[in-house]
């Protein structure tokens, strides 16, 4: 379990953002500072709640959280707000840290996405899909736009920020968006438009092109959702084509 949870840290660390600066989505990118990734970290004393909550976007969370607090240039002071009106849930502020070096309070929304590129969309926004097409990134960043980071701005934030001395007039807002892409076969060699094509990760097939022809004398690991972020030559077990198919 401790080689597994470093993996995985080392996964998130390892993530690059989805774009540079603003970008062409107009969001500020927050930078994640370096960190010291010592051989003898025990993630399971530095973050207890992993060894029960194995969703990965909290697991996520929780890694930026180590982040920060083991930062000497940045002030960790809440995390994971939820605002809420006569018991009805709006949403959470991610994040609120200071950076030190600026004097600046920042919010924070921490992403951490899975996209695959499927060419067959019209607009060249729309090709980045989730799993199962159940999210894609335009679908986030209009969200992120027009609800979680106006969020902020809710009468409801601002009484609960007034707890933490802040103000949300005085508070930056950024994002830390990073992202694994999977890029048809076919189109590996492709620059792709508006995104960091350093997040590249590998590339995907249709299951009717999975044959053994051509992959019958490779070996396969399929991880569960928690070790996504880890790079699979990490893997000590693997299964033949049969055993995948």
């Amino acid at each position: 379990m401790k080689e597994r949870l470093r993996g995985q840290f080392q996964g998130f660390l390892n993530t690059p953002a989805l774009w540079y600066n603003s970008g062409i989505f107009q969001l500020q990118q927050f930078e994640l500072p370096p960190y010291t990734f010592y051989e003898d970290l025990d993630l399971e004393v530095k973050i207890p709640s992993l060894s029960t909550n194995h969703v990965l976007g909290k697991r996520i969370e929780r890694f930026f959280e180590l982040v920060i607090r083991d930062s000497t240039r940045y002030k960790y002071n809440a995390g994971n707000l939820q605002i809420q009106k006569e018991k009805i849930t709006l949403g959470e502020i991610d994040f609120l840290i200071e950076d030190l070096h600026r004097n600046k309070k920042l919010h924070i929304e921490m992403v951490y996405k899975f996209y695959v590129y499927d060419p067959n969309f019209a607009k060249e926004m729309d090709r980045w899909i989730g799993p199962n097409r159940k999210d894609s990134l335009s679908q986030k960043i209009n969200k992120l736009k027009k609800n979680q980071l106006p969020l902020l701005f809710r009468p409801e934030t601002e009484k609960l920020l007034s707890t933490y001395n802040l103000q949300p007039e005085n508070l930056e807002q950024l994002v830390c968006y990073k992202a694994s892409l999977f890029v048809p076969k076919d189109l590996q060699a492709n620059i792709f438009p508006y995104v960091n094509n350093q997040c590249i990760a590998g590339y995907w097939i249709h299951f009717r092109d999975f044959d053994q022809e051509t992959y019958g004398h490779n070996q396969f690991y399929a991880p569960k959702k928690p070790d996504w972020p880890m790079h699979p030559k990490h893997q000590e077990e693997w299964i033949d084509f049969f055993q995948i198919q």
